[in-house]
């Protein structure tokens, strides 16, 4: 299943998932620090949602309050609670 998110507070503007039995198949995150979002998006493919939010969430960057990071971590608990 596609899920599109759209992250708040961080320079990337889209984050697209391709999710199947609660595993995350591939992740493309759009803008953002190439090599950090290209990095993160291959640390969590083939790894279940819930282990990836564990792993990301509350990371910061910066005095931001949220990072890249963080963000997929809100867009996987939002795309959790579409299914419930």
């Amino acid at each position: 299943m596609k899920f599109e998110y759209i992250p708040k507070g961080v320079c990337s503007m889209k984050m697209i998932f391709e999710i199947e039995n609660n595993i995350i198949e591939k992740l493309t995150i759009v803008g953002g620090c190439p090599g950090n979002t290209l990095g993160v998006s291959r640390l969590v493919e083939g790894k279940t949602i819930q282990k990836v939010i564990e792993m990301l969430k509350g990371i910061p960057c910066g005095t931001k309050g949220t990072s890249c990071p963080d963000q997929v971590s809100k867009a996987l608990e939002e795309y959790q609670k579409k299914l419930a």
